[in-house]
């Protein structure tokens, strides 16, 4: 399992592109990971046969886990090694102390499984939850991580009601949140110390306005009309971050209509050049965005986030354009230093965080950073759309759709008249704690004028 990100400790495997015996190349896609940065396919690191699968698919695992046997001389399960059978079970196996790095026995019927490769913090975290919750690391002394444990203290459920199905019976995510959904999440013990200081209200367990999978609220019905449909890691992982910033930031929403006509003129002109040239239409979206980071340059606490009673305003704008993963759920890659690109420059990077976010190329890098971020449903036609905040940022622009409506306009000699414009609007969802609506109104005034003002053309 490869640690797909600084902070990654575990990852789910969630389909294999290759199946035993099948021939694999070096560097072509063998399977699909989910971790809490980002899905994406894992490249095979050799070439030879796929002569064994060691973690199924759906099981989550640490970091540095062996995962499959790549025999390099095409001879089947010959180079497998003896280690990689399934672990026996926990109940058969002596409970080791919480930072032990020792593998457990082997089942009677199975050599002994490989040893997962430990965080250089796994043992200190392990002993630190001793002291802080004894019930973490009692029982059956596992080492959990990060993820789990803290999951585990947000809805207080002691490791001795959940049953593990990972590797060696251990806890995983999955596991946790099966518990949650079954409403067994009741807090056994207070917590032997105060928790921290928070920048933030204390965010509020998620299985109280999310229950978790369908089938745990909704079973089917018997006459086969209803269907159970199961979140998936991404959409369990959205979910929770959805609710974390309801929870975190004061939500208010302020909408402005902004003229997009010199935009039209601009595409009309020049957009079949630049489908010729690029191979993609010349959207609206880089021409807002580009306006965005413009105005983002005069409106600075808009990029920024919420410190220890301080805002943090950051100096680069790293620009996030949520995608839509053909409904399968939303990820938000990141336009780093967006205020050095043009409109051209704007539209290629926008279109290949798009393309590598629906064929799950993308990298943690990818997705990490953002400071301001923009979901654009204009292709749909949508009127007004109220987002939530991607923490830890402070405000999300939304590009509703783009129409063709009359406008009162002003004459040369000052006069007014009809006229028929493309008109849209801008709606900006930011965090109170942050700033105030007059300052989020002068910055969609700006961007306004950037839309109408600008010589769009100039930057093709």
């Amino acid at each position: 399992m490869p640690q797909l990100g600084e902070t990654v400790t575990e990852g789910t495997v969630t389909k294999w592109l290759k199946a035993v015996g099948e021939q694999v190349a070096r560097d072509e896609p063998l399977f699909e990971v989910s971790t809490d940065k980002v899905d994406s396919e894992v490249p095979s690191p050799a070439e030879g046969v796929l002569s064994e699968i060691i973690v199924q698919e759906g099981d989550t695992v640490d970091v540095g886990v062996r995962l499959a046997v790549i025999n390099g001389d095409g001879a089947g399960d010959a180079g497998a090694p003896a280690d990689t059978a399934t672990p026996a079970p926990a109940a058969e196996s002596p409970a080791p102390a919480p930072a032990a790095a020792e593998p457990p026995p082997p089942a009677p019927s199975a050599p002994p499984r490989p040893e997962p490769v430990p965080s250089a913090s796994s043992a200190p975290e392990a002993v630190a939850m001793a002291t802080e919750a004894p019930s973490v690391s009692s029982g059956n002394g596992q080492v959990l991580s990060p993820v789990v444990r803290k999951l585990m203290n947000e809805n207080g459920i002691d490791p001795s009601q959940v049953t593990g199905t990972g590797l060696g019976n251990r806890i995983t995510r999955d596991d946790v949140e099966a518990v949650i959904a079954a409403g067994s999440n009741t807090r056994t013990a207070a917590p032997s110390q105060p928790a921290p200081a928070q920048a933030a209200p204390p965010q509020p367990p998620i299985s109280q306005p999310l229950p978790g999978p369908v089938a745990a609220q909704a079973p089917s019905r018997p006459d086969g009309r209803d269907q159970v449909v199961p979140f998936t890691n991404i959409r369990r992982r959205t979910a929770e971050h959805m609710v974390r910033s309801k929870a975190t930031s004061p939500h208010t929403l302020m909408v402005k209509e902004a003229d997009y006509e010199r935009v039209e003129q601009v595409r009309r002109a020049h957009g079949d050049r630049f489908r010729s040239e690029e191979g993609f239409n010349l959207s609206y979206l880089p021409f807002a965005a580009r306006a965005a980071v413009e105005a983002l340059g005069d409106f600075p606490h808009l990029n920024s986030s919420v410190g220890e009673d301080a805002l943090i305003v950051h100096y680069d704008v790293n620009l996030g354009i949520a995608v839509d993963l053909d409904n399968e759920g939303l990820i938000v890659p990141v336009v780093h230093h967006a205020e050095e690109l043009t409109l051209r420059g704007m539209a290629r990077r926008i279109r290949d965080l798009a393309d590598r976010a629906r064929t799950k190329r993308l990298s943690a890098d990818d997705i990490s950073g953002g400071t301001f971020s923009i979901t654009n449903a204009g292709p749909f036609g949508t009127l007004l759309t109220g987002a939530i905040i991607n923490q830890p940022q402070v405000a999300i622009l939304s590009t509703d759709g783009v129409s063709r409506k009359p406008v009162v306009v002003q004459l040369p000699d000052g006069s007014e008249s009809i006229a028929i414009h493309s008109m849209g609007l801008l709606a900006m969802t930011f965090d109170h704690r942050a700033v105030d609506g007059a300052y989020v109104a002068r910055f969609l005034a700006r961007m306004s004028e950037i839309l109408i003002e600008r010589d769009w053309a100039s930057e093709l």
